[in-house]
């Protein structure tokens, strides 16, 4: 598809955000040497009823991810119950534009529903019985796409946040500590030849980090292959510093496997939230202090979202040699999840791409990262 000329401000080093420079590079076009860069869709986009979202995925991107379709409680919402529909508009979108198309998530301990964990009296369900339905899922749901989506996030936020312990979840009570191993085997049963990861927030921390290598390696040592570790990019316009994020990328690699960056976006807006992470169970009410960009974002802020995100692709542009995939937590700044996390009604401005579908000065600053 012959790339749409946009007019992008300048965000190099030194120039002021008024100068006007043309590009008409795509952003899966600048880095195709590198690494895939994507986005998160939404089912307005791959139902076909957001047309002008969906003409900005198909002309900037070369993977996508779903935001909530094939997760448990959306896709298997009741133990003889089915809803392919979505999930299969999503994988013949990715299809038809020739997308490197992932699946999100196997095994996760929000987003599933009650029953899954309970037996048909609603006592806590047994190990076996959770273990037959935890196969049954994976080999109804990654057996329908075999072949089509060519990688999944097999188990998502099993650390905890702050020791980098097994997180306390159903699936960990039930099953023991070879929860993962097992979700991992079913997937690699299902579909031999996709990818499989371990998806988590916050892998710039250090007791974090370190929980996900004690968990990879024992995977490994199992005989269980972790083609990548999917860091979420849920960071904030200082917090992580670049260097906690490189270290995280150095220590995975180090274990033989690839980093993804999944779910990108830069939160601009003040954050009652504890930690730079993506706790979906942490919420607020509604405050004005943390919603203080409702008609525009300033100047002042626009150049330090630019600088932001030229300094972390340029981070991943320098450790290309190990970076499979930059995936975006959405399109536009409409779209995000962060109008509604941790406060809902929020004006967020984190992506690359405004409201009205028109580049930021973000996006040419990202571009000349490529170079």
């Amino acid at each position: 598809m012959k790339a749409h000329k946009f007019f992008i401000y300048s965000a190099l080093a030194g120039i002021g955000l008024g100068f006007v420079q043309k590009s008409e590079v795509p952003l899966k076009d600048a880095f195709k040497k590198d690494f895939y860069v994507g986005a998160a869709l939404s089912y307005r986009v791959t139902s076909g009823r957001d047309t002008k979202t969906a003409a900005l995925v198909k002309e900037q991107f070369n993977t996508i991810s779903p935001e909530n379709l094939l997760k448990w409680e959306a896709v298997h919402p009741q133990p003889d119950q089915y809803n392919f529909k979505p999930a299969d508009d999503y994988v013949a979108f990715g299809q038809a534009n020739k997308m490197f198309t992932i699946g999100h998530t196997l095994m996760w301990h929000q987003q599933t529903p009650k029953w899954v964990f309970e037996d048909g009296a609603g006592k806590p369900a047994s190990r076996e019985l959770l273990l037959k339905r935890l196969e049954e899922h994976i080999n109804t749901v990654v057996g329908r796409y075999k072949g089509k989506i060519a990688g999944w996030d097999v188990v998502n936020e099993a650390i905890d946040d702050q020791q980098g312990d097994l997180r306390k979840t159903k699936w960990l009570e039930i099953l023991g500590e070879d929860f993962a191993a097992k979700a991992f085997e079913y997937a690699h049963k299902a579909d031999p030849k996709a990818e499989l990861y371990y998806n988590d927030y916050s892998l710039y921390r250090p007791e974090k980090r370190e929980g996900v290598i004690k968990l990879v390696k024992s995977l490994q040592a199992k005989g269980i292959k972790v083609t990548a570790i999917g860091m979420q990019g849920h960071y904030g316009l200082t917090k992580p510093s670049l260097e906690q994020v490189e270290a995280s990328i150095v220590a995975f690699s180090k274990l033989g496997v690839h980093v993804n960056f999944t779910e990108l976006d830069i939160d601009v807006l003040p954050n009652p939230s504890r930690r730079q992470g993506a706790d979906i169970a942490e919420t607020f009410g509604a405050d004005p202090k943390y919603n203080v960009y409702t008609t525009g974002l300033p100047d002042s802020v626009q150049q330090k979202l630019t600088k932001r995100y030229a300094d972390l692709f340029a981070l991943f542009h320098k450790h290309r040699d190990v970076i499979d995939r930059i995936t975006l937590w959405g399109v536009t700044d409409a779209d995000s999840w962060l109008n509604d996390w941790p406060i809902r009604g929020r004006t967020s401005y984190p992506l690359l791409f405004d409201r009205n579908f028109q580049p930021k000065p973000a996006l040419q600053a990202v571009l000349q990262a490529a170079k």
